[in-house]
């Protein structure tokens, strides 16, 4: 779509009163049955904003959600912008003790959750001195949109509008405080890699506590076409999807690689729309050619990006995907989006260099860490924001990634951080000493490895340890029991060497 479609908008709510005046009766969003117009989202957040209000919440405070994808979610981050307050989006797959976590450092006031996740947040209850109100979604949050609307407020583009979690140096999680002005800058930087225009139908399938469902789905909010909304990415939801006529699609790799191998018709089924955009996890080249083969008519669009960043900021395009002239670069992150700029840095002098960590500078980075204002400084310097990964450019400016600089491992889309899993793993009777490592793995692009040292260890036991204690995608998925882990002189673990033999013969290490 022409750029001059899209809403000059300062604030994040303003998307929707824009629509709601263009274009009141046509459709907005669709979560299953049902489908909501412009004019109807609009007059709901409003709506909720009133009772967010009226229960106390004002701006500078978080809200909380707890639930699969809902449409009630993007409602409560819509509503809680339009006071100036910020809605913590929770990982649903998190343990009970990393669930507690999360709500206290939120300082949430009250939080919504869902029936089905109602028991969890319950457990943890007593943990929360902040939190004044728990809502369940449902006919308890269908009552509150009796509430009078509220009108615009005095507000400002750096307020948070998100507080998306993300692994930390600590092992503990930390809260990216996404603002306004990020979530926006995002939103347009996206639409020019990835157009919705006229007659589109945007599939926001990915899960909402990731910026790759929330901040994704501002796109299609931001230039006023439909989003059809899944609760979770599985077959049906998305064959249902297709029905519908969606046209454009984020997913991971893992998924797509669920459908390749669901069979031809499942194939054929997913050749019929325009755009594929997929990403937070490289897709293994087998799977991504095999895609182009079987899609000709699909445009890819390959992004790469960071929670702190608000997603993307980097883009790999449909004419790159199938440039027979640089084969080699589908095996790169693309290029710059609109706004972004990016220097190769040096980790250790911290000057420019040919090889080094990945500095991103643009308006879609976050205000902060929420309450962290030293992990900030570690982060944002002088409003360059160290990706933590190590990359390289070519002559035309895409950008390759060899390693990391941070020990982040990314399976099916979803970050792990091992301080984290290591954590609990040395915990285990018998764990003298641990390296968790990110393996390669087909589907999910990487699989989680505990290599740990110790006497009469049972991988099988320490496995089943971990399911107890930590969600289970960060829970190893394989152990390796060693004599002793590799040091160097000074006695730092040596995970370079750990993953070093599993990583030897792939084209991309992350």
């Amino acid at each position: 779509m022409p750029e001059d479609h899209r809403p000059r908008v300062r604030l994040f709510g303003e998307v929707l009163a824009h629509w709601a005046r263009e274009r009141p009766a046509d459709t907005a969003l669709v979560y299953g049955d049902r489908t909501w117009t412009w004019a109807e989202f609009d007059e709901r957040v409003r709506r909720l904003s009133g009772a967010l209000a009226a229960a106390g919440v004002g701006r500078g405070d978080r809200v909380a959600f707890v639930d699969k994808n809902h449409p009630a979610c993007l409602e409560t981050t819509f509503a809680a912008a339009g006071i100036g307050a910020a809605n913590a989006v929770v990982n649903w797959r998190l343990s009970g003790d990393e669930l507690a976590y999360v709500l206290a450092d939120a300082g949430a006031k009250v939080v919504f959750v869902g029936a089905e996740l109602l028991p969890a947040v319950e457990a943890v209850r007593d943990r929360l001195p902040a939190v004044e109100r728990v809502v369940v979604v449902g006919d308890e949050y269908e009552s509150l949109l009796t509430a009078e609307p509220l009108g615009p407020q005095e507000l400002d583009e750096d307020d948070g509008v998100l507080v998306m979690y993300t692994s930390g140096t600590t092992g503990f999680p930390k809260g990216a405080v996404l603002t306004h002005r990020s979530v926006l800058a995002h939103g347009i930087a996206a639409g020019t890699a990835f157009p919705i225009g006229p007659g589109d139908v945007n599939l926001v399938a990915m899960p909402l506590f990731h910026v790759g469902g929330s901040c994704y789905a501002v796109s299609g909010f931001l230039y006023g076409e439909p989003s059809y909304l899944t609760r979770e990415p599985d077959a049906a939801s998305l064959f249902a999807a297709l029905k519908a006529g969606i046209t454009h699609a984020f997913l991971v790799p893992a998924v797509v690689a669920g459908i390749a191998q669901a069979g031809e018709q499942a194939m054929q089924a997913f050749s019929t729309m325009k755009y594929l955009c997929y990403g937070a996890s490289p897709m293994p080249l087998p799977l991504l050619r095999k895609a182009l083969a079987a899609w000709p008519d699909v445009r890819f669009a390959q992004v790469y990006g960071m929670t702190e960043l608000s997603g993307a900021v980097t883009a790999l395009d449909p004419e790159a995907h199938r440039d027979e002239s640089h084969p080699e670069r589908l095996a790169s992150a693309g290029t710059a989006l609109s706004g972004v700029d990016i220097r190769i840095v040096d980790p250790v002098t911290l000057e420019d260099a040919d090889a080094g960590e990945v500095w991103i500078r643009t308006e879609q980075r976050m205000a902060g860490y929420l309450g962290n204002p030293e992990a900030t400084a570690e982060t944002i310097v002088d409003g360059w924001v160290r990706t933590g990964d190590v990359g390289r450019l070519d002559d035309g400016g895409f950008l390759f990634l060899e390693d990391r600089v941070k020990d982040m491992i990314i399976t099916g889309g979803e970050n792990v951080y091992s301080p984290e899993v290591e954590r609990v793993v040395a915990e285990f009777p018998g764990v003298a000493e641990v390296a968790v490592i990110g393996v390669p793995d087909e589907r999910w692009g990487e699989q989680v490895k505990a290599v740990v040292a110790g006497e009469q260890l049972d991988a099988d036991k320490l496995m089943e340890f971990c399911r107890e204690r930590l969600a289970h995608y960060k829970c190893p998925r394989s152990v390796d029991v060693v004599e002793a882990l590799p040091r160097n002189a000074t006695g730092k673990i040596l995970k370079r060497s750990l993953r070093e033999p599993y990583w030897r013969d792939r084209s991309r290490n992350v």
